[in-house]
């Protein structure tokens, strides 16, 4: 069926309200009938606060000197002269093996210096007797010259003689083991009557653990990040530098004193993209022990007027962060985000935010594009210290004109 010109005219006359003005007054009426009430949400300025970025690793604790006690010389192992796990001092002693074997030895060799030189003083007289001898053509040139060769000989074995009773002494000292260090015992490794020698392994180990170090890796990026704050500390002595790392240890407490860097490896360990660091802390009373594990806390890097906003004011969509932003109109604006750090439940953000600018902390995930709110205050404290009742007057300088502007335009 067609219509003709004055039906479509009418047709168009009903669906924009009747006639003359009075229609269209009525519609306008019902558009604004038909508009949602804006959505009330809670809402913050973001705030702007100097950060300190702390980090935090596993760590095990390590003597700051670790001595293996071994045999030098093999034999049976004769008495232990120390309790385990005691503070010993260096040049105390720890073990003795049977020194008969060695005290033989000794008497073997200091009786073959004597023959020794019983043989040179005999070969010395003989070239004494000769040598005017010779000179008075009373015997040979050739008789001369062999007693002078013996008595060098004879010397030689001399001294030969005497290496080997130091060395026979060397050993019968050896079969006192002492402690090279100051620091605690531990278990003794071998049974006594046990043959023990150089291969048989460590006796016990000796840790010095006032002071002590701590081990912990961190990932490249960490290292890459805290770069610049590790290259002036490895400018300053290590006496000089500050006392800032902090120890927690397994039952949630932190150690009363804090430690300075000591050094970093050489390299990255290609299997796990780490690099290991040392840090030094005092252990008095001797209350740490090496193997212990811990965490490590410090301070990697600090961001001076950082802007922070609680964590459940980002929310992920597809790898990337976004926030909902408040404008000046009251509406919602998604925008994209990069953040930096965690503060405890906050988020420093880098980039995409200004501090002051008003931002949804409940509601995030039902927010869309221009969406109309009415921003309030939260009921309860969040996380970030700048949680108060929400206000334009809150927001950057230029955003304030910005608005002022548009209302005056309207």
């Amino acid at each position: 069926m067609l219509l003709t010109v004055p039906a479509c005219d009418r047709i168009e006359s009903l669906f924009k309200g009747g006639k003359g003005g009075k229609g269209g007054e009525g519609g306008a009426a019902g558009k604004a009938a038909a508009e949602p009430p804006p959505i009330e949400v809670v809402a913050i300025p973001a705030e702007a606060r100097d950060v300190a970025v702390k980090g935090e690793w596993v760590a095990i604790v390590d003597g700051s000197v670790s001595a293996e006690i071994r045999a030098r010389v093999s034999g049976h192992l004769d008495a232990q002269r120390y309790a385990e796990g005691s503070l010993v001092r260096k040049g105390d002693l720890l073990f003795e093996i049977d020194p008969r074997p060695f005290e033989a030895t000794l008497a073997d060799r200091v009786a073959r210096l004597a023959k020794a030189k019983a043989d040179q003083s005999k070969t010395a007289t003989d070239v004494s007797r000769l040598t005017p001898l010779a000179a008075k053509r009373a015997v040979s040139q050739q008789e001369l010259d062999d007693a002078v060769s013996a008595n060098e000989a004879n010397l030689a074995l001399i001294q030969a003689a005497e290496a080997d009773v130091d060395q026979a002494r060397l050993s019968l000292e050896f079969t006192k083991v002492h402690s090279p260090i100051d620091g605690i015992a531990g278990k003794a490794t071998a049974q006594l009557g046990e043959l023990v020698g150089p291969a048989s392994g460590p006796l016990t180990v000796v840790s010095t653990v006032d002071p002590l170090r701590v081990y912990f890796h961190a990932t490249e990026r960490e290292y890459l990040a805290g770069r610049e704050q590790l290259s002036k500390s490895e400018l300053v002595p290590f006496e000089e530098r500050p006392e800032r790392m902090e120890l927690l240890l397994a039952d949630g407490t932190e150690f009363p004193h804090k430690g300075r860097f000591l050094y970093m490896d050489r390299e990255v360990a290609a299997g796990t993209g780490s690099i290991r660091f040392a840090v030094q802390f005092p252990n008095p009373g001797n209350v740490l022990r090496p193997g212990q594990f811990a965490r490590i806390r410090t301070v990697m890097l600090e961001r001076k007027g950082a802007t922070v906003i609680p964590q459940r004011a980002v929310r992920d969509v597809q790898g990337s962060s976004e926030v909902v932003v408040i404008a000046d109109d009251d509406t919602a604006e998604i925008r994209q985000v990069k953040t930096g750090e965690r503060i405890g439940s906050d988020w420093v953000i880098i980039e995409g935010l200004e501090p002051g600018e008003l931002i949804v902390v409940e509601g995030v995930q039902k927010m869309r594009q221009g969406t109309r709110v009415k921003p309030v205050a939260p009921k309860a404290p969040v996380t970030t210290r700048s949680a108060r009742t929400p206000t334009r007057d809150a927001k950057p300088q230029k955003q304030s004109q910005r608005g002022e502007a548009g209302s005056e335009s309207r």
